[in-house]
């Protein structure tokens, strides 16, 4: 008897007999070729069909329970859909199979290439999952590697030791000596281009050329390596300020707000060679600097303009807690940013603009401003626009403004800690 290759076939007839009786599965095939013969013409002929390949191997599955038979018929074909659906209707005319009375229902007729599509879809499903997980990078991974590019290219060398550093050395006034090259990276990540690294423990001969001619902050990791460092920068190099990471914690692996946390938090060094050199236990050296006493020469400021200018000469208002609190988170949104926020008296933000800009917006605004956040320095001229304007509040990084020469209250970073 022909057989159909599974790959070949389109369509499956699925029905489900019915027999009074016990019977055998050639008495079921045989009823079939038997009593459908010359039923549906020659075209249509079973045996012929079966003979050519376009009709499949017949599977009969049948059970017999007290006395009575019921299973199911499963035909394979590779016609079209009318002529596979005339095949399963003739099944049904089938009434007898031997001496019993049968009956045969034809449920379904299965197209083999919806499961086959079924299964592609899900296998391809799986397939793009494997891709996605293994092979592909997610947008932000992609971003993640072009940023660090960039940043590998901005590094630089400086001198004859090579020393990697940050494009901004030579236009900035100030600059920051950090570690490794690590440091370097982890700084031109969040904006910050006039770092130069020791490479070492040793202080090389173009930092001390550079303490020379410019504004040198030492920035160093909050360990025992750390305050090592510092020491020796301090005494072999014109050193004008110093500063270290969180304890534990290295430069390198500081977010953003905890790099100018830090930064702002220096202090001069003569103030850490006072404090270090005999005065505080190793236990203290250990800590944070932002944790540390305010240096003196800035109490003795506060003394000597308390004596010049007594306090409460043009009633300043205090700061509310609700104040202190929204201008504290305004001021570290603005970290790096070089924006402004301008606030209504309820402290509702009327409106952001670059800090080059602050001025004329003042101006064209005249009144109605309660407050102004920047990320800055107060300056005179800034002060001067804001008296005319009838602002309450300037808060930014820092002040070159001293307080008693205006009636506005001026705020730095310090004030909100």
């Amino acid at each position: 008897m022909g057989k159909i290759s599974p790959v070949s076939a389109k369509y499956i007839i699925h029905a489900h007999i019915e027999i009074d009786g016990v019977v055998d599965k050639p008495d079921v095939i045989g009823a079939i070729f038997g009593q459908t013969e010359g039923l549906l013409g020659a075209d249509l002929e079973l045996r012929e069909l079966q003979r050519s390949g376009r009709i499949g191997r017949i599977e009969v599955n049948v059970d017999t329970k007290s006395g009575k038979s019921q299973g199911e018929i499963l035909i394979p074909s590779s016609l079209d859909k009318a002529e596979t659906s005339i095949v399963g209707a003739a099944l049904e005319i089938i009434q007898r199979i031997g001496p019993c009375n049968s009956k045969i229902k034809v449920q379904k007729i299965e197209d083999v290439r919806i499961s086959k599509r079924e299964f592609i879809i899900e296998r391809a499903k799986e397939l793009l999952k494997q891709m996605i997980e293994g092979t592909m990078p997610d947008s932000q991974e992609l971003a993640d590697e072009v940023a660090y590019s960039v940043r590998v290219m901005e590094i630089q060398e400086y001198g004859k030791a090579r020393l990697p550093c940050g494009p901004g050395i030579e236009e900035s006034d100030e600059v920051i000596i950090v570690e490794g090259r690590a440091d370097i990276l982890n700084l031109l990540k969040h904006g910050i281009k006039n770092a130069i690294a020791i490479n070492g423990t040793s202080v090389p001969d173009e930092i001390v050329e550079l303490g020379k001619r410019k504004v040198l902050i030492a920035f160093v990791d909050g360990d025992r390596g750390g305050d090592l460092i510092l020491k020796e920068l301090v005494t072999v190099a014109e050193i004008d300020f110093v500063t270290k990471a969180p304890d534990g914690k290295e430069v390198e692996e500081l977010t953003k707000k905890e790099i100018h946390k830090s930064l702002r938090s220096r202090i001069t060094a003569e103030q850490y060679k006072l404090e270090y050199n005999g005065l505080r236990s190793e236990e203290s050296i250990r800590k944070p600097m932002q944790e540390q006493r305010r240096p003196q020469q800035m109490q003795q400021r506060e003394q000597q303009k308390d004596r010049v200018m007594p306090r409460g000469r043009y009633r300043k208002p205090g700061l509310s807690d609700d104040e202190k609190l929204n201008f504290g988170q305004m001021l570290e949104d603005l970290i790096g940013t070089r924006g402004a926020y301008i606030l209504d008296e309820k402290l509702n933000i009327l409106g952001k603009v670059p800090v080059t800009e602050l001025g004329t917006t003042i101006k064209s605004l005249n009144t109605g401003i309660y407050a102004v956040v920047f990320d800055g320095i107060i300056d005179k001229t800034l002060v001067s626009i804001a008296e005319r304007s009838s602002i309450r509040y300037i808060v930014a990084m820092d002040s070159k403004v001293d307080e008693s020469e205006t009636r506005i209250t001026l705020v730095t970073s310090k004030d909100l800690e």
